[in-house]
This record gives C-alpha cells, sequence and structure tokens, in this order.
C-alpha cells in the first residue's frame, strides 16, 4: 500500500529522516516505534504530505505521491491523525462526523437555494454514515456531547470515527494511546482490530505503549526508527528482543546488564 524509498527530510543540519526505506502492505496493522526524536512523526508528516522531503520518493497503492499535500492525499484515500485530536470542539459528536465527506450540495449557497431537495437527501445520507459508524465505535451516549467536552480517549475514538467516514485505503496514526485511560485504550485497540479485518483497512501507528503494539501488532511487522535512521525491522516479539532496539531505548545492550535484570521481562521499553 505504501511504499518509501530512500527518504531524507532535513531541518537545517538536523537530519531527521535519514535514508529510510520501508513498506506497509496492504490489509496490515504495522507499528512504528522509537525513542523520542527517532523521527517517527517527522516521517508519519512527509508520507502525508505536511512536508516535502528534502529528497526520496513515496508511493501509495502504485502512485507516486511524493510531496503531495494532504488535502490531495484526502481524496487518494490517505488519512492522518494527530497525537493531539484535533475535533470541531463548539460541533457535537455527530455533526464532527457530517463534517467529512466531500462534495455536500449544502456547502454551495447556490444549490441550498434552488436544489434543497438535493441539499435533503445527502444530508441524509451522510447522517445515516455518521450514525453507522457511531453505533459501530459505541459511543452513542455521546453523539449529542459538544466534542469538546469528550475525554482524550473519546476524542481519540472520534477521530478514528473521522476516518470512517470515507472509506480509506490507509490511516496512520500518531500516538492513538496518549493521554488515554487503558480501558478506553482496549476499546480504540479493538476497533482498529475490528476495522482491519471486517473491512480491510490498512494502518501504520506510531506509539510508545508496547502492550498496546504488541496486540494489535500481533503477526504484522514493526518498525523501530532511531536517530533518523531505520533500526529494526520484524514482528512484536523479535523487535522487543533486538539488542539493538534495547539500545536504542535505554542507552546501553543487555551484555551490561547484571544477570538479574536480564532475566526480566520489562523494562525492555518505556510504557
Amino acid at each position: 500500500m505504501i511504499r518509501v524509498e530512500d527518504l531524507h527530510m532535513h531541518f537545517g543540519g538536523i537530519r531527521a529522516v535519514d535514508g529510510v526505506s520501508i513498506t506497509i502492505a496492504k490489509g496490515s496493522i504495522t507499528g512504528l516505534i522509537g525513542p523520542n526524536g527517532a523521527g517517527k512523526s517527522t516521517l508519519f508528516n512527509v508520507i502525508a504530505g505536511l512536508f516535502p522531503p528534502t529528497s526520496g520518493r513515496v508511493w501509495l497503492d502504485g502512485e507516486e505521491i511524493t510531496g503531495l499535500p494532504p488535502h490531495k492525499l484526502f481524496h487518494k484515500g490517505l488519512l492522518r491523525t494527530f497525537q493531539i485530536a484535533h475535533e470541531f470542539a463548539t460541533l457535537t459528536v455527530r455533526e464532527n462526523l457530517m463534517m467529512v465527506p466531500e462534495n455536500q450540495p449544502g456547502e454551495v449557497l447556490w444549490d441550498t437555494w434552488f436544489r434543497p431537495a438535493s441539499v435533503r437527501a445527502r444530508e441524509a445520507e451522510v447522517r445515516a454514515k455518521a450514525d453507522e459508524v457511531i453505533d459501530f465505535l459505541e459511543i452513542g451516549h455521546v453523539a449529542e456531547e459538544l466534542a469538546g467536552n469528550l475525554s482524550g480517549g473519546q476524542k481519540k475514538l472520534l477521530e478514528l470515527g473521522r476516518t470512517m467516514m470515507v472509506d480509506p485505503k490507509i490511516v496512520f496514526l500518531d500516538e492513538v494511546g496518549a493521554g488515554v485511560n487503558r480501558t478506553l485504550l482496549g476499546t480504540i485497540g479493538e476497533a482498529i482490530l475490528r476495522l482491519n479485518r471486517e473491512r480491510g483497512y490498512t494502518f501504520c501507528l506510531v506509539e510508545h505503549d508496547m502492550d498496546f503494539i504488541g496486540k494489535v501488532c500481533m503477526n504484522n511487522p514493526v518498525i523501530v526508527m532511531a536517530e533518523g535512521k531505520l533500526l529494526a525491522i520484524g514482528d512484536p516479539d523479535e523487535v522487543m528482543k533486538n539488542e539493538a532496539v534495547i539500545e536504542a531505548y535505554l542507552g546501553r545492550g543487555l551484555k551490561n546488564k547484571p544477570a538479574r535484570a536480564r532475566k526480566a521481562p520489562t523494562p525492555m521499553m518505556p510504557q
């Protein structure tokens, strides 16, 4: 679904992304992990069109998309969420969902005057889709709540719901677990797994919670970055046991640890 070839993103003398080449398979839930400052979010931003790369190329489903802006990538089925949710705070949850689909005739003043039946019909379709998303995510109890009043986890669910309004090809989730309590994080994880399993969504997610990564990326690849470079790729168990990955997170490898610490299943990575 995604192919990245020798991607570089420099900010002055800082090489935030330094020669990364990866692929994200269609239908996968691919994890992207690494210590703070590894370049994960910058890589997301370049793929999703927020920054044009210094060099390198990106393909979506066989089509080159290098440097295309986010609104054009949206029309091609590539969506990205952010660590801090970007909801419309003064609109309800349902209204936030209904804002997403494109080409709504009610957005054109002429149509509201001279094609009111068309406007009403399209609005009914969009509302029905929003209600379907609300039912899928089991958030009916907050459907009429202003989005600004939601908890952090509920806002993350709403962002996931907004991606569902357009049935995307791939969704990039940036730290979906940040600031989310364990119960809601489990709900978000189950929604991601269901969307992947039942609707064929492809996901790539940046996340620091390795328990969450282990659950949603089971039998899928996890990509590890450090200092802007690709460090390792493997399934969750493989990368958690990788000496180079452990050293990148903790600053030293297992060989330098006392024997008792070497046996401990944690803290290979921060939770």
